[in-house]
């Protein structure tokens, strides 16, 4: 069914893609349907596809450089200021508005219509995706608007808490299931193509167990995770987007078109692996399925907080860049995601062996995604043991995540605190001024302080969260005072 609707899916992706600093700058159709007479079927590909876009590409670079999963490659600086642990207001604003309007307020609208209709499924099914895009928002930037979100007359929307904020959209989620049954009909839709809700509802079970893990060091939720766990109804696989990209302008996967598409007039190098990744990814079988080797056929990395611009010996071609391809998926939740999750809590709350049976299932779920072997030395190099489960766990999931999914990666980097700074810091690996680069410094499973940083997040910390976006705070009176980058979102105190 995916591909029935592929055309349709081009049609409103070729609008949203453009350049790094411009991209999804979207202007409304004067030419588009009423709303009276759009239908759920019209409406649900493209506020799907604004999720993708932003979700695939945007916050892919920036959780990649706030993870170290990335780095600046020689020469361009596009996200130089990312791997410098920086980020300013008006860099978030097209992302920020973009989920609102393009993804949001469509959501929006089909829950209303569903509701009127009383198409049980589709209400459920864009109730996920807009939980799934209000986690994204407060895990971003903290405090977002949420209960005058969609009021059009309020031209100033209250920013919530987050934790308020979470506290709503899980019940908007009990509420959706409440209604919905594995029969319920769907809209057409690029998520799983099926009419049904079964999908959907494994879905929203593995995104209220994300949300309810993320938030367990703050909130009394372990007995709502049980009964989660109890039930078992998560997806058998990656929930993705896939099978609905081509390679032409304006089709292909989002990050493969802003960084390697030539058709679409992407000519600059800008995202390498960074060493801290590829330190913990040396000798894995994934490694040369997530990155191409270098012009010698070499895997190294670069240095967060700097671009090596004036290097002699580094240039862009001495680098390793991602091994991006035009139809790779965007995947929402993978399989070895929720293996993680459910291997914390049994470490946190319930069985040691159960805790090790889903590290090691989720371990496996990764490579099985990345369709590589060599599963058995990783589980070696790191074996299970409930003691060092926030380490075990920490590293291995940013690991697995590295690919696709880095803005999660940031997020159970800031949760769990894996991996942690090191005593290495990015000056040491590398040294401007002389062209000294000594990568073997850095220990396998840390992190370090870029080169050059951002002072409010200061050395030996990771960025905290956004700044509120300059679409807003240009605008909006009842924007809170700004909170520097080192202020740590509801979740993570």
């Amino acid at each position: 069914m995916k591909k029935i609707f592929t055309l349709f899916a081009i049609v409103i992706l070729g609008s949203y893609m453009t350049s790094c600093q411009s991209f999804l700058d979207i202007n409304k159709d004067p030419n588009s349907p009423a709303p009276e007479v759009m239908t759920t079927d019209m409406v649900f590909p493209a506020a799907e596809l604004a999720l993708a876009a932003v979700y695939g590409d945007y916050l892919r670079i920036t959780g990649g450089m706030f993870s170290q999963h990335y780095a600046q490659d020689f020469g361009t600086s596009n996200y130089l200021g990312y791997s410098q642990f920086d980020i300013a207001s008006n860099q978030t604003s097209t992302f920020y508005t973009v989920i609102y309007s393009q993804c949001l307020a469509n959501l929006q609208f089909l829950i209303g219509k569903a509701e009127e209709t009383e198409e049980w499924g589709t209400y459920l099914a864009a109730t996920v995706l807009k939980a799934f895009a209000f986690q994204v928002l407060v895990d971003a930037y903290g405090e977002v608007p949420y209960s005058e979100a969609f009021d059009p007359t309020n031209t100033a929307p209250k920013y919530d808490e987050g934790a308020d904020i979470y506290a709503a959209i899980l019940a908007e989620l009990d509420n959706a299931l409440s209604k919905a049954t594995y029969s319920s009909k769907v809209a057409t839709n690029f998520l799983f193509g099926a009419d049904n809700a079964e999908p959907w509802i494994q879905f929203a079970n593995a995104l209220k167990l994300k949300i309810l893990m993320r938030e367990s060091d703050v909130a009394n939720v372990s007995g709502q995770i049980a009964d989660l766990v109890t039930a078992g109804n998560f997806p058998a696989d990656d929930v993705a987007f896939s099978g609905i990209w081509a390679d032409e302008s304006g089709k292909a996967n989002p990050f493969d078109q802003e960084e390697f598409a030539t058709y679409f007039g992407s000519t600059q190098v800008n995202i390498c692996l960074n060493i801290a990744l590829l330190k913990v990814l040396e000798g894995d079988g994934r490694l040369p399925a997530f990155w191409r080797t270098n012009s010698n056929g070499e895997f190294t990395g670069g240095v967060s907080g700097t671009n090596f611009s004036t290097s002699q010996n580094y240039k862009a071609a001495f680098f390793c860049r991602p091994n991006a391809k035009y139809n790779d998926p965007v995947t929402l939740i993978s399989k070895a995601e929720v293996e993680f999750f459910l291997a914390e809590y049994e470490a946190r709350y319930g069985s040691d062996a159960k805790a090790k049976e889903h590290y090691e299932a989720a371990i496996e779920a990764s490579f099985a995604s990345a369709g590589v072997g060599g599963v058995d030395a990783v589980l070696a190099s790191y074996s299970w043991n409930k003691a060092d489960y926030k380490r075990l766990i920490g590293i291995q999931k940013w690991a697995a995540l590295s690919n696709g999914s880095n803005f999660e990666a940031w997020c159970e980097l800031r949760r769990l605190g894996y991996p942690q700074m090191g005593s290495v810091k990015g000056t040491d690996i590398y040294n401007v001024n002389s062209d000294a680069y000594s990568p073997g410094l850095l220990e396998a499973g840390t992190l370090y302080t870029p080169i050059q940083y951002n002072t409010d997040v200061g050395a030996g910390n990771v960025v905290q969260r956004f700044p509120y976006a300059e679409s807003s705070t240009s605008r909006n009176a009842n924007v809170p005072e700004t909170k520097k980058n080192n202020v740590k979102v509801f979740w993570a105190k």
